[in-house]
């Protein structure tokens, strides 16, 4: 194995989710940061890579320049892979233009604005052999791990019902207005695309539920709200949900919730027991059954499955939390790399790949047209 050499696109200086992926994909040691195209100016694109200790011939114009001059260098110094950190618009040009000139892909969510656009990515990650993760950060933690694991193992019997909200209020006003740059391009649907927070925080609810059960949800019902003055896209929304092998789910997110942060909780019934997560307190998952008490389990605790053990980096007791969950995905993408490089292989990656973002866009879509429709079924498959 050798540290891996990331290329980052987006993400300058003053970007709140390009300073997480720098730090996250640092934490294990197994990554280094070589060049970046920051910003949609070269001047501000050179200026991040200044403060960030780049090499100024490292610092590129855009990611089209970046991508052709890191493809001329030698295999020894240059990128391994893209880092795509940019709004939702940004996401679909530069993994498809990664991808076609022979670098691995890690990009946000959503994968892309269209359903199109993600199956082309998908087309050609299978055509080159090539690596994409989608950074879902919460499938990371080492609870949530716990929790896929205890459902696969059967502890939980068939799995019945789940519950699932991710609340925030941050957008409660109309901050949009006052300059918040987080704000303003997730109200554009021209920059986030079809789904507001439909598309920041439900993608979110929607694949932790597939990734804990090992479900995919194939129909939902949505309704969605748009509270804030003047605002196309949704800020709040409630979805019915049905899942393979019969079960039920219900799903509510929003940011107009006032007073709520980052409240992402889920609950999964099974016809033995129930388990429950927070992401508020992610070192704790709460279990409770029929035939004995309630047991809670925390990392690196008592009678972990293998997938949660090795999630944790910390001895019982020490938190840990969003940036250890979110360099968890770093860390499984950049062990299956180096496995591929040396030409061994890894049966079952543990990160999400170009299937999940195509999911994802399938589910913002239904969402949207389940809501036109008055918040009639519409399928998956």
């Amino acid at each position: 194995m050798r540290k891996l050499r990331m290329g980052m696109i987006g993400g300058g200086i003053g970007s709140f989710i390009g300073d997480v992926h720098r730090k996250a994909s640092g934490l294990d040691g197994m990554i280094e940061l070589v060049c970046g195209a920051f910003s949609s100016t070269a001047e501000k694109s050179k200026a991040s890579g200044k403060e960030l200790l780049l090499p100024e011939e490292r610092c590129y114009a855009n990611y089209e320049d970046m991508i052709l001059k890191e493809k001329e260098l030698p295999e020894d110094s240059r990128m391994d892979f893209v880092s795509i950190v940019t709004p939702n618009h940004m996401h679909f040009a530069p993994a498809k233009f990664a991808l076609e000139n022979g670098f691995h892909v890690v990009c946000d969510k959503p994968m892309t604005l269209t359903v199109e656009e993600a199956k082309i990515l998908e087309n050609l990650v299978t055509s080159t052999g090539l690596l994409f993760a989608l950074t879902h950060n919460y499938p990371g933690s080492p609870m949530v791990k716990q929790a896929k694991a205890m459902v696969e193992n059967g502890d939980l019997g068939k799995i019945r019902k789940v519950q699932v909200h991710y609340l925030q209020g941050w957008m409660a006003t109309s901050v949009e207005d006052s300059g918040n740059k987080q704000a303003s391009w997730r109200v554009d649907p021209s920059k986030s695309g079809v789904g507001g927070a439909l598309g920041d925080i439900g993608t979110h609810a929607h694949n932790l539920v597939e990734y804990i059960t090992g479900l995919q949800v194939t129909e939902i019902a949505a309704d969605l709200g748009k509270f804030g003055k003047g605002r196309i896209l949704d800020d709040d929304g409630n979805i019915l949900l049905r899942l393979e092998n019969d079960a039920k789910g219900t799903m509510s997110f929003s940011q107009i919730a006032v007073g709520e942060e980052n409240n992402f909780t889920i609950r999964v019934y099974g016809e033995k027991g129930s388990l429950e997560w927070h992401q508020e307190n992610p070192n704790e998952l709460t279990t409770r059954w029929i035939d004995r008490p309630k047991m809670v389990y925390t990392p690196n605790g008592h009678e972990l499955y293998p997938l949660s053990l090795a999630a944790s980096r910390i001895p019982a007791g020490h938190p840990e939390g969003y940036l250890e969950a979110f360099a968890n995905v770093y860390k499984n993408f950049a062990t299956h790399l180096n496995a591929s490089l040396t030409d061994k292989k890894i049966e079952t990656p543990d990160y999400p790949t170009v299937s999940d973002g195509i999911k994802g866009v399938q589910f913002i879509h239904a969402a949207v047209e389940s809501d036109r429709q008055n918040a009639a079924w519409v399928s998956l498959k």
